[in-house]
């Protein structure tokens, strides 16, 4: 598995390099290797990863829900709240609606065949929309009325809404005792279940992470175990409860962003550098599903259906925007943005077929359903990626820098208006009073720094170990087992908070004459970062290059 693994890595990487180039979205290639490397088409992906593919790719969908929570301001969700419900339910309705009259006009297919069709087809892939979303967040493309945020909210929340309408109808279909009322209220239910928990989940961590001030990396490692863990209590408990487990993952990153925004951000900037992994394994499997020979039973009428019901969604769409704040041009990347299929109908696509085969009855209409639904994968994900890219940077306005006035401002003033918190480092190593010297040189060696703090069994500042201080002792290895780091630490000195301003940093700097000093939380003595004066006068500067000259 590893040396597949690792073919899958190094030609993601080339495709989603070439893709760029001609300026397509990389995923689009990445899902096209996928197509070509599985067992559909040239059997070159591993096996072994092929069978384990289904837990890849939700661990990669973590991912970037976790990253979409991190983007999920409070300001903005309360904005665009109410257009994020509407958009879960409308456009999927008359997707469905549509393919329902539409399906028995093409195939042999009852209409209820056809409605359990229309709502394996009805929901939008997040794998593929969310990526694209946070990136025109990242680039400030259409924040100014929350456009990214409105469709990630809507995409996620969308898919909870189809999946128990698509349980319901199949259960009916089958024979099966379903109340729909009960099904229809699993909805609401789900949503405050996941939500809840993610919230309640992400204010325990927040504490947790505040008292113990592990580094970012662990941080990230207890968020994403968590969410794992969500995911799968979901599938243990979904017979009995509703609990929409994504939505919970979207909400932890959502509180910890709105009690503590350095946090999120430098979490954020750890998960972009993993969904470089994560996003090649997810697109590349995602394709490795998709079974050509299938989709091409469907054939031409199989377009014309997807096609219809596409039409229908965007009407969908549009009159969920009427009355909005956005303008016509925004409306329509809404509606591009609302296309694109692929994870749900990989999940769901062989469902009916199954059901029908365990219950005894005619599977064809179940093959049926699963080769259209190959085919919007084929159809709707590359090409939907591609235009939402396209329609994103013709159709969305730039947002101006959040705090350019009409005249910059000078150095001075803007060290007095910024914070410790936005130029230090929040990543320092540091020891505990207990730890070998052996630690101590070891925490010097992966810093570039000339001070090591020390902290007791609670995470406070205990003391600083300058590197001055070892070097008398470097040469006397045989003393080193009887020396911990509190024998060599001096006191804890001059600190700073994460609110202080730069001006009152840099003021304190200077008159103590040293080069860096540790930041703590005030009450608690908590170490959470470290500034230097080299951090300051760079980040002052960057500032300042970043805010356009009057005129």
């Amino acid at each position: 598995m590893a040396t597949g693994l690792a073919e899958l890595i190094i030609l993601g990487l080339l495709v989603d390099y070439l893709f760029r180039r001609m300026r397509i979205p990389g995923l689009v290639g990445m899902m096209l290797l996928g197509v070509v490397m599985g067992p559909c088409v040239l059997g070159l992906a591993d096996s072994v990863l092929l069978e384990i593919s289904g837990d890849m790719r939700m661990i990669a969908l973590i991912v970037i829900l976790l990253r979409a929570g991190f983007e999920l301001h409070r300001d903005t969700l309360r904005r665009v709240g109410w257009q994020a419900l509407l958009l879960s339910a409308v456009p999927a309705l008359t997707e469905t609606a549509a393919i329902a009259l539409l399906g028995p006009l093409l195939f042999p297919l009852s209409h209820l065949e056809a409605l359990i069709l229309g709502l394996v087809l009805a929901a939008v892939s997040p794998a593929v929309v969310v990526p694209l979303m946070l990136d025109f967040a990242a680039r400030r493309k259409g924040t100014d009325k929350g456009i990214p945020t409105l469709v990630m909210a809507a995409a996620s929340i969308d898919d909870v809404f189809v999946i128990v309408l698509f349980t319901a109808a199949l259960g009916l279909y089958t024979g099966a005792q379903v109340s729909l009322p009960a099904k229809l209220a699993e909805v609401p239910v789900s949503i405050v279940l996941g939500t809840g928990a993610g919230l309640a989940c992400g204010w325990v961590l927040h504490i947790l992470f505040r008292r113990f001030n592990p580094r970012a990396t662990k941080r990230l490692l207890v968020i994403l175990g968590l969410s794992i863990l969500l995911v799968g209590l979901e599938h243990r408990i979904e017979a009995q409860v509703p609990f929409a487990a994504l939505l919970a993952v979207m909400a932890i990153g959502a509180v910890i962003l709105a009690r503590s925004e350095h946090m999120a951000h430098e979490l954020s900037v750890k998960l972009a550098k993993l969904w470089v992994f994560a996003e090649i394994i997810l697109f590349t499997l995602v394709g490795a599903q998709v079974d050509v020979r299938v989709a091409w039973d469907a054939g031409l009428a199989g377009s014309l259906l997807i096609a219809g019901g596409l039409a229908a969604r965007s009407l969908g769409t549009w009159l969920c925007l009427l009355g909005s704040h956005l303008t016509h041009r925004e409306r329509m990347f809404v509606v591009v943005a609302y296309l694109p299929k692929a994870t749900v109908q990989a999940a769901i696509g062989g469902a009916p077929l199954l059901a029908m085969q365990a219950a005894g009855m005619d599977a064809a209409p179940g093959q049926l359903i699963l080769a259209i639904a190959v085919l919007s994968i084929l159809l709707t994900a590359p090409l939907g990626a591609w235009a939402i890219a396209v329609t994103g940077e013709r159709l969305l306005r730039q947002e101006e820098d959040p705090g350019d006035a009409a005249s910059p401002l000078g150095e001075e003033e803007l060290a007095a208006r910024m914070a410790v918190e936005d130029l230090m480092d929040r990543d320092v190593p540091s020891v505990r009073k207990n730890a070998s010297l052996r630690t101590v040189l070891d925490c010097f060696s992966a810093m570039s720094y000339n001070r090591c703090p020390v902290t007791d069994s609670k995470g406070a500042l205990a003391g600083i170990i300058p590197l001055d201080t070892l070097r008398p002792v470097l040469g006397r290895e045989h003393a080193w087992p009887a020396l911990l780091a509190v024998d060599v630490a001096d006191a804890p000195g001059p600190v700073l908070t994460p609110r202080m301003s730069v001006r009152d940093a840099l003021d304190r700097l200077a008159s103590t004459g040293l080069e860096e000093i540790p930041v703590v939380e005030p009450g608690t003595n908590m170490l959470v970062g470290l500034l230097t004066h080299a951090q300051a006068i760079r980040g002052l500067q960057e500032a300042l290059l970043c805010r356009p000259s009057n005129g």
